[in-house]
């Protein structure tokens, strides 16, 4: 979702440095999906495939919340409270998943990690 997200973004940052931060940050994401996939394919197991639906309900808000106002701060502060709700939902998963194993709670504790650090970084910006 968050990739998603960033794309969905990206033709509405104007500033070149929130632009490249973004592209950092949808980079990492990549690096995370990509690490979270081989351990779900090494363990035979089914990812998450997101519907069309939820896709469309993404997209939908985000231009929705930037229809009047797509200012930098503005940007940033949508941005914010997307990786806040990251953390929140990751850190709910990880509580109800205590047995899920060392690897796929590292990956989890990474993101949270990545989400933490964007946060701070788009503070700048606000």
């Amino acid at each position: 979702m968050a990739m998603k997200a960033i794309g969905t973004f990206a033709d509405k940052i104007s500033d070149d440095a929130l632009a490249m931060q973004m592209s950092r940050q949808s980079l990492r994401y990549s690096e995370l999906h990509n690490e979270a996939s081989r351990e779900l394919l090494d363990a035979k197991a089914q990812g998450y495939q997101s519907s069309a639906l939820s896709d469309a309900l993404l997209r939908t808000s985000i231009h929705y919340n930037t229809m009047l106002n797509t200012s930098t701060g503005h940007l940033a502060e949508l941005l914010i409270k997307n990786s806040t709700n990251g953390i929140l939902e990751m850190e709910k998963v990880l509580r109800h998943n205590e047995n899920a194993g060392p690897k796929p709670v590292a990956l989890a504790r990474q993101f949270i990690d990545l989400e933490e650090k964007n946060v701070e970084r788009l503070k700048q910006y606000l």
